[in-house]
């Protein structure tokens, strides 16, 4: 009876692992996705930003755009990844997912809120992939 309970418990622990790196790569699909638009916009028409004039990590808006187009492809790529469960894969995202978080920070006058909500949601990813232990168990 003891056997069957450990097998139910390592059962659930591993669906938890195997949701949370899921999770982990459907967003960072998405940050990847919403990152490569930014990238566009801020290639294409850089007047849709906001403008600080005395920022200190003040880059012209086609260099940050450039940034995130390339962040932003290298995140779908990586998803990718994840989803076949690749350690490689994990431990990339961890390292885009947070590059992401530096690069929005920096970024952060020119569109706050949605800087914001990158950080936030790169954040989740790093800890989703994170929580994971090597072979999928918690």
């Amino acid at each position: 009876m003891m056997a069957t309970h450990t097998h139910s418990g390592q059962s659930a622990k591993q669906e938890w692992a195997t949701g949370l790196t899921v999770f982990a790569a459907v967003m960072l699909f998405l940050v990847g996705v919403l990152d490569v638009l930014r990238g566009i916009m801020a290639l294409a028409k850089d007047d849709v930003f906001v403008s600080t004039p005395d920022y200190v990590f003040q880059f012209d808006l086609t260099g940050w755009g450039w940034i995130h187009l390339v962040l932003g492809a290298l995140a779908v790529l990586v998803s990718a990844g994840l989803l076949k469960t690749a350690t490689w894969a994990r431990v990339t995202g961890v390292a885009i997912a947070g590059l992401v978080i530096i690069a929005n920070f920096l970024s952060l006058p020119y569109y706050p809120v949605w800087s914001v909500i990158m950080i936030a949601i790169s954040g989740f990813i790093i800890w989703a992939l994170c929580v994971v232990r090597h072979g999928g168990n918690l």
